[in-house]
């Protein structure tokens, strides 16, 4: 591969890093409710989707229909149950957790499914890798005793909602190159899928969900932003691989991280703090050794 197509590839895949990062913040600025948040990324993403009919016409299947439908459930899954620890936790804590978790999961579907891995350095990097993040989620998570605000408490239920919403978030990842579908041809069925998803799963989260109320319609901003960084990831997995296609999008969590605790005010104690900053590195250069496995 030379050396332009390699840049090329890397700042595709750096497209979702930033989107991605952006996109949290613009839910919890906005606001509303978990089912406002839920919808208003839903049908931004279906907005995008339709958009994109107009200028390119998939070769339509059942294959492609069904997969497509099944992955964008999967996403409503995995985005409801994130945006419900952001409520839970905040976007500074849950997001580098959440990163992690992904990248582990995402990145052993590339070892073990797809065979990414084949020398012993991919290896010696991706396992050195997966220990790096796991005490980068470790620290992030920390959270210091004797605290009787209950954060304690918050943090074990928005841990249990960011296992749940790996399992949505990685099957989201790998479905596309499973089923071999192309990038574009998946946007309006997955769409469709995502929006679906999102109102029937908004009931387990809201007593009485907002569907289509003035904050769903506002946080559709937040959607536009997930759908730019939908198509780049979908691209992005095609020409690098899930293991480093997905693990340079999550690269987003130095947005995201850094913008809760600087832009919505995210409070921590001074160790939590330097714990965060510490995971957050961790995270960070856990993913740049993935990426070396390329």
């Amino acid at each position: 591969m030379n050396f332009q197509v390699l840049v090329g590839n890397i700042l595709l895949a750096l497209v979702p890093a930033v989107m991605w990062g952006i996109q949290p913040l613009i839910l919890q600025t906005i606001g509303g409710k978990t089912s406002n948040q839920q919808m208003g990324m839903s049908l931004g993403a279906l907005i995008f989707s339709i958009g994109v009919l107009f200028f390119h016409q998939p070769v339509w299947s059942w294959h492609l229909i069904l997969a497509s439908f099944v992955c964008g459930l999967a996403w409503a899954f995995g985005q409801i149950t994130q945006i419900e620890s952001f409520h839970i936790i905040g976007v500074s804590a849950a997001m580098p957790i959440s990163t992690g978790m992904q990248l582990i999961g995402v990145t052993l579907f590339g070892i073990f499914y797809f065979h990414e891995w084949t020398s012993t350095m991919d290896y010696v990097y991706g396992i050195s890798a997966l220990i790096v993040i796991i005490l980068g989620v470790f620290f992030t998570a920390y959270r210091e005793k004797g605290d009787n605000s209950g954060k304690q408490g918050a943090m074990q239920r928005g841990l249990f909602v960011l296992v749940l919403s790996t399992i949505g978030q990685v099957t989201y990842n790998v479905i596309p190159r499973m089923a071999d579908l192309n990038g574009w041809d998946v946007l309006f069925p997955q769409g469709i899928g995502m929006a679906i998803g999102a109102m029937a799963f908004s009931f387990f989260f809201d007593k009485k969900p907002e569907l289509f109320s003035k904050k769903s319609f506002q946080n559709i901003a937040a959607g536009a932003a997930f759908a730019i960084g939908n198509i780049g990831i979908l691209l992005s997995n095609k020409v690098n691989g899930v293991a480093v296609g997905f693990t340079l999008s999550q690269m987003n969590v130095i947005v995201n991280t850094l913008g809760g605790l600087i832009l919505l005010k995210e409070s921590r104690t001074s160790k939590e703090l330097k714990l965060t900053i510490g995971g957050l590195i961790l995270v960070a250069a856990g993913g740049i050794l993935i990426g070396l496995t390329k």
